[in-house]
């Protein structure tokens, strides 16, 4: 069982920055690949990003490339997403998620949701 807590949305302007977190928990964590996805209103959900623990290797939506970066910090069990340049097409609920299969970029192969957080970016 993977436990998973996003933070840091909030309500920013159109150009500013803003850095997710996600914390994780559970006892087999670590062979897991950690990924961020978000649902705008009135959309579906969608692949931001994913990172693996072992080489912090990751993977982008054409979307958020270039503008969006994702890390981890192994020893704080935290992923993190720093949002930069950010667009009003970027408000969503951003979720983070846990998958065994390395640079999945599909939801249904992810088996453990957070709770999601809200970023909202105003013109």
């Amino acid at each position: 069982q993977v436990q998973l807590v996003e933070s840091g949305g909030g309500l920013v302007q159109a150009g500013d920055s803003l850095k997710l977190s996600c914390a994780a928990s559970g006892r087999t964590f670590s062979r897991f690949a950690v990924g961020w996805f978000r649902r705008a209103p009135g959309s579906e959900r969608e692949f931001v990003a994913v990172t693996r623990w072992s080489d912090n290797s990751a993977t982008y939506a054409d979307a958020v490339k270039g503008r969006f970066t994702i890390s981890s910090e192994y020893a704080k069990n935290t992923v993190y997403l720093q949002m930069n340049s950010l667009k009003p097409e970027d408000t969503a609920v951003y979720y983070c998620a846990a998958t065994l299969r390395p640079g999945a970029t599909i939801s249904r192969f992810y088996d453990y949701w957070g709770q999601g957080t809200q970023v909202t970016v105003a013109t």
